[in-house]
This record gives structure tokens, C-alpha cells and sequence, in this order.
């Protein structure tokens, strides 16, 4: 078996990371890696997985505590790997209670069905979206690469189907055989038939004796409003097929929102910059802006606004989650010096200089920031 790579080395991240950093490594990893846009490269497809499920344990608190201490030993058993967060928040697994039970009583059972049989095992995939199908809410085919019950055998992995399985000699069909580890007592899965609780005298041609057959499968997802970049969506049952009398593992869809060249999404707000001429910020104007719901807004601009300042438009936000409430939406004003000014311009601009240099209160920060100044040179002398 090889040696799994540290999951701090696969995030590229050192063992101090916050848990804002680590996502925004893994948000990079996951879209520079990603398969649809590594077609045919075995290797990123391979490092995709390794980014996924590296993130899966170390943006969990107690998963990450339990790594930290006991490494990939903490996890191993799992069926389907390390258990993460369904669409809903809860846990496919249970904390730490649940890791010392891997640990220490099934541990490396696997999740299991009729016949002691282990589950297939979890398929992880991502899908882009823009921030407007993150807004109203998206139906998404994807095609995943998947395995699905073999028909030759009905899944049983035998020539000759359910006559040809034999209950396993060495653990009597539990899978797993017990071991005396100095205090503990250890279950692992049995050797000689690799945990599956059955041996196949004559293996099925057309699986292998595996019970299941690799296929492409299409499936259609419905993305909810309000989804936000980095979401991982959890499909009971839609993983790979675990053969006959064994549940299927589940499909985990990672959600990438695209950026915009509009807006900035903070969770429920939005932000929009507005550029102004230098002129409609002094004299006052009305603008009129985008808004993320594909409608327009006006917003007035009083005169004397300064570049930074924002305005808050009400409900015009993004869409919360499992609500019909909508967010804010704030529009920065950025006050543009001109460029390429003409002669006529520039001769505006100077007579419009040297009557504020003699009205000093039309620009109050600025004669405020140069009196300042004045008195600290002066209390230094």
C-alpha cells in the first residue's frame, strides 16, 4: 500500500494554518486541479482526490484535532474515506467519539450491509456555477465516472452467482478477524478474503469476481439559491455501487462559484464599485447601477461625496439560504482623477485650483490634513 502524503503537504499549508487560509488554498488547489480543466492528465485527477479529501478532514475541528494526534491512523476504516459535512451541516460521522470507535472497535470494518459486505465508495466531483446561477438557484447535469452492480452476476462477483459464494473459513463472514495490539484488542479486515466475509471459487468474467462494473453516469443536481463558493452538496446513495446486498456510497459535489467582474459577494451582501468624474462628485448626481438579481437601481449621489464612501441599498443583496430574504447591496463610490485633459481643460482646472486654495472650507480634509502637518513641524523645532 503507499504512503499517504501528509494533508498539510497536499493543501500546501503549514500545521498553524487558520481555517480562512486553509480554505482559500484549497479553493485554489481544488479549481488549478480540477479534471474538466486537466482533461486526460491521470496524475491531476489523482491530486484532485488527494486535495479533497485532505480538506474534508482538516476544515473539521475535531477531525483535524484527531489527525493532528493519531495521522491517517484516525481515519482509516472509514469505508468511504474521511466523513465530512452533508448539504444540511451534520456530520457523516461523529467527532471524535465516533474516531476512537474506528479506532478501537470496528476499525477498518468499513461501513457494511447484508452479508458483511462493505459499502461502495464515495465519489467526489466539483461543478462550476456563476454568481448568478448562485443567486436564483441552478439544475446541473454532470457525468461522473462511477461503478454500478455487475448484471452478468448480479453482483455476487461469481461465475456461477450465489452458488458459487462461500461464507470465509478464516472470519466465518464477518470480514474482520480480531488482533491483540498490547492493551487493546483491534479488529481488522480478515486476509483472506480482504474483509468481504465471502470467498468466490469461480470469479464472474465479466467483473472480476468484483461485483461491480466501472460506467459513466449522468445525473442531474439541483443547486439552491444562496449557495456559496466552496459548499459541498452530499448525495446519499449516489456513490459507487458496493455489489449485491451492500449500500452504494455517496457523491459528494463541491461548489465553485465563479468570480465576477461586477460584484464581490460578502455571504448575503454584495458590492459594486461605481467610478465618478471628479465633477458629478463635487456637484452631486444620480447614477444608475446593476443589480445582482439582473435589474437596474438609481442611486442619488450628493455633492461633496469623497472616493471610498458607500450607500446601502436595502434587500437588493444576495439570496440567504434556505430563506426568501435577500441581503444588502453596497455601492462604493471611486472618484476618478481625468486624464488627457485639453488645453481648455487644463486652464478650467487651474482657475478652479486657485479659487479653492482661497476657500479653504471647500475642502476641509484637506486643509485640516496640512494644518496637522504645520503643527508637528512646528512642536518639533
Amino acid at each position: 500500500m503507499a504512503t499517504k502524503l501528509d494533508y498539510y503537504a497536499v493543501l500546501e499549508v503549514t500545521r498553524e494554518v487558520s481555517s480562512d487560509e486553509l480554505k482559500k488554498a484549497y479553493r485554489k488547489l481544488a479549481m488549478k486541479y480540477h479534471p474538466d480543466r486537466n482533461a486526460g492528465d491521470a496524475s491531476a485527477e489523482e491530486r484532485f482526490k488527494q486535495i479533497n479529501e485532505a480538506y474534508d478532514v482538516l476544515k473539521d475541528a475535531d477531525k483535524r484535532a484527531a489527525y493532528d494526534r493519531f495521522g491517517h491512523a484516525a481515519f482509516e476504516g472509514g469505508g468511504g474515506g474521511p466523513g465530512g459535512f452533508d448539504f444540511g451541516g451534520g456530520f457523516g460521522g461523529g467527532g471524535l467519539g465516533d474516531i476512537f470507535e474506528q479506532m478501537f472497535g470496528d476499525m477498518m470494518g468499513g461501513r457494511r450491509g447484508g452479508g458483511g459486505r462493505s459499502a461502495g465508495a464515495d465519489i467526489q466531483t466539483q461543478v462550476e456555477i456563476t454568481l448568478a446561477e448562485a443567486f436564483t438557484g441552478v439544475k446541473k447535469s454532470i457525468t461522473i465516472k462511477t461503478r454500478v452492480m455487475c448484471e452478468s452476476c448480479d453482483g455476487t462477483g461469481s461465475k456461477d452467482k450465489e452458488a458459487g459464494v462461500e461464507v470465509c473459513p478464516s472470519c466465518h463472514g464477518a470480514g474482520k478477524v480480531r488482533a491483540q495490539q498490547g492493551f487493546f484488542v483491534v479488529e481488522r479486515p480478515c486476509p483472506s478474503c480482504h474483509g468481504a466475509g465471502r470467498v468466490i471459487k469461480d470469479p464472474c468474467p465479466a467483473c472480476h469476481g468484483v461485483g461491480t462494473v466501472e460506467q459513466p453516469r449522468t445525473l442531474e443536481i439541483a443547486i439552491p439559491a444562496g449557495v456559496e463558493d466552496g459548499t459541498r452538496i452530499r448525495l446519499s446513495g449516489e456513490g459507487q455501487s458496493g455489489g449485491k446486498g451492500a449500500p452504494a456510497g455517496d457523491l459528494y459535489v463541491h461548489i465553485a462559484v465563479q468570480a465576477s467582474e461586477l460584484f464581490q459577494r460578502d455571504g448575503s451582501n454584495i458590492y459594486c464599485r461605481v467610478p465618478l468624474r471628479m465633477a458629478q462628485a463635487a456637484l452631486g448626481t444620480e447614477v444608475e447601477v446593476p443589480v445582482v438579481d439582473g435589474t437596474r437601481a438609481s442611486v442619488k449621489i450628493p455633492a461633496g461625496t469623497q472616493s471610498g464612501e458607500h450607500f446601502r441599498l436595502r434587500g437588493k443583496g444576495f439570496s440567504v439560504l434556505r430563506s426568501s430574504s435577500r441581503g444588502d447591496m453596497y455601492v462604493q463610490v471611486v472618484v476618478e482623477t481625468p486624464q488627457n485633459l485639453s488645453k481648455r481643460q487644463k486652464e478650467l482646472l487651474e482657475e478652479f485650483e486657485k479659487e479653492a486654495g482661497e476657500h479653504v472650507k471647500s475642502s476641509p480634509e484637506h486643509a485640516g490634513f496640512f494644518s496637522r502637518v504645520k503643527d508637528f513641524f512646528e512642536g518639533r523645532s
